[in-house]
Order: C-alpha cells, then structure tokens, then sequence
C-alpha cells in the first residue's frame, strides 16, 4: 500500500532532477530562434545606458538560457568588449581590437523579457 504513495513521488523527484524544474530556464543554443533580437537588444540597451563614450559589442556570448514566462525571457551572459568608435559614429564598421588592454573585456548578464506576438521586448536586468 505504501508503494501507491512512495512511487509517484519518487518518479515526479526523479524526473525534475532530470529535466530541470519545470517552466525554469533552461539551456538553449545561441543560434535558436529570437536569442539574436534579444541579444541585439540588450547589447542597444547597454549602450544606450551607459556613461562611456565608446561602442560596446559582445566578443564571446558565454552561455544563454530561455523561459516560458508569457512569452520569453532570455538570460545571455556574454563577454563584452569596447570598440575605438564613438556612440555618436553608428556609421562606422566598429570591431573590439584584438589586444586584450584595448578592448577592455567584461562580462555581462542580460536578461531580456520578449512578447514577439506584441512585438514587444524590455530589459529586465543588466549586471555587468
């Protein structure tokens, strides 16, 4: 009788330690389906908020994560670099100098929120 209580929940541990918590983020390839807007977006946003004076562009995307949460929130940590380019030059083909002292490399997390049905994406958080 005790079986009846102790298997179903023993299955449902089981399956959660494989699969990750259900509706949580999980792991997606960068070239999937809307990682690109969003981590256009977010790397626009980052620019447009800060105070330096030169392009960031991201020089190595590190890991991204996607959630169902209506709609879509994605979480890119990604290595980002400075380019000699002015924010102000947007015309310019800007790209992060191959000498680490240049290109003054830093990580950030992004996490985007997408409703592409609404045509809609926000930042919800940057930690750089």
């Amino acid at each position: 009788m005790m079986w009846k209580v102790v298997l179903p929940a023993l299955a449902a541990v089981f399956t959660v330690g494989l699969c990750g918590l259900i509706g949580g983020p999980v792991d997606v390839p960068i070239n999937s389906e809307g990682v690109e807007n969003a981590l256009n977006f977010a790397v626009a946003e980052h620019n447009r908020q800060s105070n330096g004076l030169f392009l960031t562009k991201p020089q190595e995307v590190v890991n991204v994560q996607r959630q169902v949460v209506s709609g879509y929130k994605y979480i890119i940590t990604v290595k980002m670099g400075k380019t000699p380019c002015r924010k102000n030059n947007v015309t310019e083909l800007c790209a992060i100098p191959e000498d680490p002292a240049l290109a003054q490399t830093y990580l950030c997390t992004f996490t985007v929120w997408e409703q592409p049905w609404l045509h809609k994406m926000q930042m919800m958080k940057q930690t750089c």
